[in-house]
């Protein structure tokens, strides 16, 4: 049987789709990390990806490597469509636009990746709530939940024209657990509980709506700051149980390719869980467990 990923494509019994050829998606916040592993994968699929961000070639923010041309270049070597949109998504009218230029250039939206999250601008500040800025906050509400929650609201119109289509926010859970970091818990709660709610409103329209929590990821940022890459990031004594930013655009891609994939709408999904069902590993071969804290 033909597989991605160790995903089978082609069981008459559970239908898979062999590709997904012919399907438009947008990820958000694809200049580097989860979602520029996302668009990857979703284009080594053979989706034509629409990807957003701030960083464009030589103008990369606060000169972070990574910006939305490298990676529709990697989906164009992945045997995908990469298409870079400069989009600033705490901005409506940018955002509004990006889902006109969907409309306008492929008619329709299939998958819609929320990652966009602007805390990498000053960090995830450690301390009680009472010693955080309240900048702090805005760069992960106004810059992420409220950012998810404004792609949501221009790109719905145009997904619910589909008989089927798939909404994906990247978040951090595990159940039941404190993160240790008010704001940071607060925010990734919320766009749990706004898949939940979404996957309410549009259940009867037949799309799917998940939130989806990777594990420790080895993105360019963390691997900067720990001083090591990819190549050595072993000697980290942090990083054992670490993770590619592949490994979730691996299970998101998944779900894309599942034809069952509303039995999970308004779920929490781990990507470690992910991995063990749709069996496929990270980039490097190994499965990697479920993050907990």
């Amino acid at each position: 049987m033909e597989s991605y990923n160790g995903v089978i494509l082609d069981d008459e019994r559970n239908g898979w789709m062999k590709t997904l050829t012919g399907k438009v998606a947008l990820v958000t916040g694809g200049s580097r990390g989860a979602g520029r592993a996302i668009a990857i994968e979703l284009g080594k699929a053979g989706a034509t990806v629409y990807v957003t961000g701030r960083s464009t070639k030589g103008n990369s923010t606060q000169n972070f490597p990574g910006t939305i041309d490298d990676t529709a270049a990697q989906i164009d070597e992945a045997g995908g469509t990469g298409i870079a949109v400069r989009c600033d998504h705490t901005v409506d009218a940018e955002t509004k636009a990006v889902i006109e230029q969907i409309r306008e250039e492929q008619g329709k939206l299939d998958i819609l990746i929320n990652n966009v999250w602007g805390a990498h601008d000053i960090g995830v500040n450690p301390g009680a709530f009472w010693e955080q800025s309240l900048e702090n906050w805005d760069t992960m509400f106004t810059a992420g939940v409220r950012a998810q929650l404004a792609t949501n609201h221009f790109a719905i119109p145009l997904l619910r024209e589909n008989k089927e289509a798939l909404i994906v926010h990247t978040t951090f859970w595990d159940e039941g657990k404190y993160t240790g970091q008010f704001y940071y818990d607060l925010a990734k709660n919320a766009l749990v509980r706004m898949a939940y709610g979404l996957s309410e409103e549009l259940k009867e329209e037949g799309i799917a709506v998940m939130a989806v929590s990777p594990g420790f990821m080895r993105t360019e940022l963390v691997l900067e700051h720990m001083g090591v890459d990819e190549e050595n990031w072993q000697e980290s004594e942090d990083l054992k149980v670490s993770e590619t930013p592949y490994y979730v655009g691996r299970a998101i891609t998944a779900l894309s390719l599942d034809p069952r994939v509303m039995e999970k709408t308004g779920r929490a999904l781990r990507a470690g869980d992910l991995a063990k069902e749709y069996d496929f590993t990270d980039v490097d071969g190994r499965y990697i467990p479920p993050f907990t804290l």
